[in-house]
């Protein structure tokens, strides 16, 4: 008895220490890892990649892969960093960044369950989509500039001390947490991921939560943009291309804690620290940029191996 308890416990959490304990050796041993300015930058860069993952984490509890992510946010920083540059109210610049991502999640979830598209290539095809629009707006040059403190403030703020980046990545993991774990619609989307002919027999509208977890991929990408473009003050059509191989890799090794097997947002955030924290550390003790790279690589193919069978589900099914 006590050995499957033993057993249980390292299912659950053995990824979730190895993780912690990386996180102490740097603490220790990588050059001023432990400083506070340290800490915050790592929180900040954690957010903009949890916030992405945990879209493409609700897209992959319906079943569905999201690969246009990446794309997706690119876009819908340059629409909304184009309307800053031209000097529209913020207000506006962020509904029309949001206004994209919830566009493109819709047509996603229209592509996936009405013409019957496998998402692996609806989404690669968003995703060309969004990329040539991005190009098409800012012709290859990003938008750059002295943008208003009412923008800017939503990534570089903080309230009551609190760095804003990091309330917006706790904000949206409470979200996604509480759809999932305490909503009906949240429990139709995690019997459409697990059982997607069982859950419509028992009268879910597994195509309409599928639906559901495709948009809110596209709205968690859009908000991304958004604190992305606030953050650095600019807009370029390949801004957040390199965020999808990190939002893939949180995902899945958040499948290996917590709820082993499962797409789950708390392991997805928790992931997505240890990846950032990973990059960081590696940097302080003067690794080669490419080693990044190679431990990426190894993280996202160790992580399939242990839950195989939910991704060739989630990517080749219609």
């Amino acid at each position: 008895m006590a050995r499957v308890v033993v057993r249980d416990l390292i299912g659950r959490y053995g990824t979730a220490l190895a993780g912690l304990a990386l996180i102490v050796f740097f603490l220790v041993f990588a050059p001023n890892f432990a400083s506070p300015t340290n800490i915050v930058n790592v929180l900040k860069d954690t957010s903009f990649l949890a916030i992405l993952a945990i879209g493409f984490t609700l897209a992959f509890t319906v079943s569905e892969l999201d690969l246009s992510v990446a794309e997706t946010a690119s876009l819908a920083a340059v629409v909304c960093g184009w309307l800053v540059q031209k000097g529209q109210p913020p207000l506006l610049a962020v509904a029309a960044g949001l206004a994209v991502g919830v566009a493109l999640g819709a047509l996603n979830g229209v592509g996936v369950t009405v013409l019957r598209i496998p998402s692996l290539i609806m989404t690669l095809g968003t995703a060309a989509i969004a990329k040539g629009c991005a190009f098409m707006i800012t012709q290859g040059v990003a938008f750059v500039g002295r943008w208003p403190v009412g923008f800017t403030g939503l990534a570089r703020g903080t309230t009551f001390g609190v760095p804003n980046l990091v309330l917006w990545m706790a904000a949206t993991t409470l979200f996604a947490y509480g759809l999932v774990k305490w909503t009906r619609t949240g429990a139709h989307m995690v019997a459409t991921g697990e059982a997607d002919e069982a859950a419509r027999l028992a009268g879910v509208a597994t195509a309409r939560m599928k639906r559901i977890g495709l948009l809110l991929a596209g709205v968690m990408a859009s908000i991304m943009a958004v604190l992305l473009a606030a953050n650095l003050s600019s807009a370029a059509p390949n801004m957040a291309g390199d965020y999808l191989l990190y939002a893939i890799a949180a995902v899945l090794l958040g499948m290996t804690m917590f709820e082993p097997g499962k797409p789950n947002v708390f392991g997805t955030v928790f992931a997505a620290l240890v990846l950032k924290a990973l990059g960081n550390g590696l940097v302080l003790l003067g690794a080669a940029y490419y080693v990044q790279d190679i431990v990426l690589g190894v993280i996202i193919i160790g992580s399939v191996a242990f839950s195989a069978s939910a991704m060739r589900k989630a990517a080749f099914k219609v």
